[in-house]
């Protein structure tokens, strides 16, 4: 199985992000060590760029573009893309969406320089959402959407942690370097 994360970024902005397309290249790294953690699967990750050229108004990027990019690329891929835009269309309270193998989150930069914390409280745990609703999907849970749309919710409202890891892949009390959906609950099966 191949999870490939797409970073979308605009031409102009290509220098100007360079070292958070370096986060996403670690943070695949890291999904890959704790989705067979947490998921038992095993997937090959691959990260590029989608480097986007202006477009007119009616041309812009929107769901439906990727959605045609991923079958271009092949459907049996789970193509991950992290956008410089919302969604047009979402039923998740995170600014992604999910299909079947592919996924999309609106990826915010840093406001000032390069701010790892930023990265994992903003990108990082809503990548670990998108991640875990197609992750409960491929293992066959019937309810998939609603259980992580509920521990979500607990994160927000009912000051549920999200669960920190530091540049080893491993759980930390320290300063995080990922942070993602706390998955004491998501059951495969």
């Amino acid at each position: 199985m191949i999870l490939h994360f797409i970073f979308v970024v605009k031409e102009e902005d290509l220098e100007k992000r360079k070292p958070e397309f370096e986060y996403v290249k670690q943070m695949g790294s890291f999904f890959k060590v704790w989705i067979k953690e947490k998921f038992g699967k095993d997937f090959e990750v691959q990260c590029d760029e989608l480097i986007t050229k202006p477009r007119r108004l009616f041309q812009k990027l929107d769901t439906h573009t990727l959605l045609q990019d991923h079958q271009q690329r092949g459907t049996q891929i789970f193509h991950f893309y992290l956008c410089h835009f919302k969604p047009l269309w979402t039923d998740c309270t995170c600014e992604g969406y999910q299909a079947e193998n592919f996924g999309m989150v609106w990826w915010q930069p840093p406001k000032d320089n390069f701010d790892t914390l930023f990265l994992a409280e903003k990108n990082c745990t809503t990548v670990s959402h998108v991640l875990a609703h197609e992750l409960l999907r491929i293992s066959g849970h019937k309810k998939f959407r609603e259980i992580v749309h509920d521990v979500w919710t607990k994160h927000f409202y009912d000051q549920l942690d999200f669960e920190q890891y530091g540049t080893n892949f491993e759980k930390t009390d320290g300063k995080p370097m990922f942070l993602t959906i706390d998955t004491s609950t998501l059951r495969t099966k």
